[in-house]
């Protein structure tokens, strides 16, 4: 069993930055981020299996970067240009299969971090 713990988030104004860090008890083969906006599910934005290779959802292309540091088992989410749509609540999730970017495909869940921006 891998325990995830998330660090980071708070708000930000609109066009700001803010990053995300997500400790992890043990290594697994792929990580991601997901988020819950208000009134929406789950929904899988970055993810990062095996060496590095790494996917983004279209919403997030271009403004999020998702890294990993192996030797901390700590992943990361950098988040600039943020926009008020961006508010939610981001997880953390992990796999040993490659997987991890859709809901039926996490084995390890955090706890969840609030982002607002506004």
């Amino acid at each position: 069993h891998v325990q995830l713990v998330e660090s980071g988030g708070g708000s930000v104004q609109a066009g700001g930055s803010l990053g995300l860090s997500c400790a992890a008890s043990g290594y697994t083969y792929c990580v991601s981020w997901f988020r819950r906006s208000p009134g929406k599910e789950r929904e899988g934005i970055a993810k990062i299996k095996g060496f590095g290779i790494t996917t983004y959802t279209d919403s997030v292309k271009g403004r999020f970067t998702i890294s990993k540091d192996n030797a901390k088992n700590t992943l990361y989410l950098q988040m600039n240009s943020l926009k008020p749509e961006d508010t939610a609540v981001y997880y953390c999730a992990a796999s040993a299969t490659s997987s991890c970017g859709v809901t039926s495909g996490v084995q390890y869940w955090g706890q969840g971090t609030q982002v607002t921006v506004s």
